[in-house]
């Protein structure tokens, strides 16, 4: 689908944006240098350290989490061309229409990369959109 200007020249391809976005999306995500994390147990209940005798593990895409970008407000004939193809969904919470980014496993820095470059390439091209994020 194409946005058309009141002149009637074509402007802008729903699925040549979202591939774009998307692609850059991926390149940031995967260009992301998470700070790597160890997991284990502490020596006291409430401690803040690890017990060497107990067992340990290396998460080298650090802190587990979540990013959506969310675009606002919810409508428009690029909220129509995503609902169309069964992309995204109404956010009943912050308002608006979201994406989850569900590549990048747990990784919320490399979530978190993608959909801020993705909402880059929206907000670049017209669509108001905001990367969005929590920790898990």
């Amino acid at each position: 689908m194409l946005i058309t200007n009141r002149k009637g020249a074509d402007m802008v391809d729903f699925n040549d944006l979202y591939v774009k976005a998307d692609l850059a999306g991926v390149k940031a995500g995967n260009d992301a240098l998470p700070t790597p994390m160890v997991v284990g147990s502490p020596t006291t209940p409430l401690g803040d350290d690890i017990d060497p005798k107990k067992p340990m593990y290396f998460v080298n895409d650090g802190v587990c989490g979540f990013a959506w970008v969310n675009i606002k407000p919810a409508r428009g004939k690029f909220i129509t061309w995503l609902k169309s193809m069964g992309i995204g969904r109404k956010d009943s919470y912050y308002g608006g229409y979201t994406i989850w980014v569900s590549g990048f496993g747990q990784s919320y820095e490399r979530k978190n990369a993608y959909a801020n470059a993705f909402a880059k390439v929206l907000n670049d091209n017209g669509i108001k959109a905001y990367a969005m994020g929590r920790l898990d």
